[in-house]
């Protein structure tokens, strides 16, 4: 029934049946069943309705102690997998940020409506026995929402407040995935230390210049959840490149944090200038890493030889090396690594990395050996619609290979000149030849069609195809 109605969209229905739920929990993801399923219907009515149904329920029982409590048995609401609207498909999905905001205004809510009946309990009784007799009233079990958490300058003030005044209260956010962006590092530090620790697997901090100084603020407030795997840094603005005294310690700290957290196992440094620095960085970790993203990183031969011969390599399950330039001193030592992690690497990035068709060769031999791949991204290289037919045979063999992300072909631009913007230094890309590029395209699905591979996607979208979530792997 709650599938039937979530999927078409009968927030009225969903009301109804929260109020008379018989079970202890309710699992979006397990009652509507395929995220796919949760990815292309609106859903933001729906998902508001039981929101809403939840805190009726529990004014209900803080107003009614007593009533019978066989009506609704609900005590875990777990909202988390919701997929984010901006990511969807569905026009009227919810965002996580909307359904974040959403949750701490309902925890809020519920609380202050709380402390108003026990206001207006104690009125009526007056006196010390009347005041104790109200404060024993027995109170109800509550609800714990379990919810993957989005939180930015906007929606902060009402998530601290639901976190720190509701986690006593009748509705008590359990948060499993923290996302924050653009926030001060004190800020971020004020939510971490009012989740409740048990429940949290990932946090991830983006978009903010925090810097060493920024990063050696929080992270030794992460050490408090045991159970956090994944840490997302991207966009921290760390350049380790020249070394000084103050940033050699910077990076003694960084190391010495990270290996304060025993469940690690993804890591994203994107966007950080690392040259150099990559082992020292990673020397304290207690665990090997199975996702390592280091896009953007300004790595030197020397860091990919050091992960190579590290013990992450021979546990990677996903590895991220975009925007490194791999036509040069980088390309041997990054054909031993994949070496390395040939037996486990399910996840390759290597979009923007100038390679053109005889790096692809090189590279070639040891991408065949990784015989789990399941996703390979290549776009922004500069590659012949020659050496993309060259690769989409040779690499028909994997099996689990279900996504290539490929670049426009270099034989599908058209030979005119680049464009100078006037007055600029910057130039145009060169215009694209799109009867060239509708010709490669067909004959790329032309070869996979001929291959019987129905279930291998080339595409030169990088947009729009969900990348493979840590979780997922």
């Amino acid at each position: 029934l709650f599938q039937a109605a979530f999927l078409d969209g009968r927030p009225l229905v969903l009301r109804d049946l929260v109020a008379a739920w018989p079970f202890p929990v309710l699992n979006f993801q397990r009652l509507v069943g395929r995220r796919e399923l949760l990815r292309d219907h609106p859903c933001k009515l729906c998902v508001q309705a039981v929101i809403l149904a939840v805190v009726a329920q529990l004014r209900r029982d803080l107003e009614e102690p007593g009533r019978d409590s066989r009506r609704c048995r609900l005590r875990v609401l777990d909202m988390t997998g919701l997929p984010d609207a901006a990511s969807g498909r569905a026009p009227d999905g919810m965002s996580v940020w909307s359904g974040t905001v959403a949750l701490a205004k309902a925890c809020v809510e519920v609380s202050k409506h709380q402390r108003e009946f026990q206001r207006r309990g104690s009125k009526r009784h007056k006196g010390r026995s009347g005041a104790a007799t109200a404060a024993a009233a027995p109170q109800p079990p509550g609800v714990d929402v379990h919810a993957d958490l989005f939180v930015n300058g906007t929606s902060y003030g009402i998530l601290r407040d639901a976190l720190q005044t509701g986690a006593a209260g009748p509705l008590r956010l359990k948060c499993r995935e923290f996302q924050a962006e653009e926030l001060s590092a004190s800020g971020i530090v004020t939510l971490l230390e009012s989740l409740d620790p048990s429940c949290v697997r990932r946090v991830d901090l983006r978009f903010r210049n925090l810097g060493l100084t920024g990063l050696s603020v929080i992270l030794p407030h992460l050490s408090r959840f045991p159970e956090l795997r994944s840490l997302k840094l991207q966009y921290s603005n760390v350049d380790v490149r020249r070394p000084t005294p103050e940033s050699a310690i910077g990076i003694r700290c960084l190391a010495g944090q990270l290996g304060m957290l025993p469940s690690l196992r993804e890591l994203n440094l994107g966007s950080s200038r690392l040259s150099g620095n990559l082992r020292q960085i990673l020397c304290d970790l207690q665990a090997p890493l199975e996702s390592l993203e280091l896009a953007f990183c300004s790595l030197l031969p020397a860091d990919l030889a050091f992960l190579s011969q590290s013990f992450h390599a021979p546990a990677l399950k996903r590895l991220d090396l975009s925007g490194h330039d791999f036509s040069q001193s980088l390309l041997e030592p990054l054909r031993l690594l994949l070496e390395e992690t040939s037996a486990s690497l399910l996840h390759l990035d290597l979009m923007e990395c100038r390679m053109a068709d005889s790096h692809l060769d090189a590279l070639l031999p040891t991408l065949r050996r990784c015989s789990r791949l399941r996703f390979l991204g290549l776009y922004g290289n500069s590659l012949s619609t020659a050496a993309l037919k060259d690769l989409l045979r040779k690499t028909l063999e994997l099996p689990d290979l279900r996504l290539v992300v490929y670049p426009f072909p270099v034989d599908c631009y058209k030979p005119e000149p680049p464009r100078r913007i006037p007055g600029s230094r910057r130039i145009y890309e060169e215009p694209m030849d799109g009867e060239r590029l509708a010709a490669a395209s067909a004959e790329i699905s032309r070869l996979l069609a001929n291959s019987g591979r129905t279930d291998l996607v080339w595409t030169y979208n990088p947009y729009g195809h969900g990348a493979l979530d840590y979780f997922s792997l």
